[in-house]
């Protein structure tokens, strides 16, 4: 079921990437009440399957039903997509710093092992 149509050139790395969110999204949404929003069974299976190993890097260990609090911005019970892009957002700027946490690190223990070697001649 593409959504591309025949006019369009090839879709960019970035342009997928957005495609494939849309696509994961309604692989949740459409399982149960309403097509085009998360219940919190939908939202939890979601997070679960999908954000298992990027949600660790959310410092906080927020369980489903703050996240299900925090997105559901309306509070009608049902996360949209707009309010499923806000925990996107969300775990990507985390997982983006963690990233660089993870590279500074490794740089320091670099310079480190660097500094050990250069005592020993």
């Amino acid at each position: 079921m593409s959504k591309t149509s025949q006019t369009q050139g090839p879709l960019s790395e970035l342009e997928r990437a957005m495609d494939v969110i849309i696509d994961v999204f309604h692989q949740y949404s459409r399982r149960e009440g309403d097509r085009d929003t998360l219940t919190k069974a939908e939202l939890k299976l979601l997070i679960e399957k999908q954000l298992a190993n990027y949600l660790r890097h959310v410092n906080n260990k927020t369980t489903i039903d703050q996240i299900m609090k925090d997105l559901d911005i309306n509070k009608d019970a049902q996360i949209s997509f707009c309010e499923t892009m806000l925990l996107v957002t969300r775990v990507t700027i985390a997982t983006h710093e963690h990233l660089h946490d993870v590279e500074d690190q490794q740089q320091q223990q670099q310079q480190q092992q660097q500094h050990k070697h250069q005592h020993h001649h």
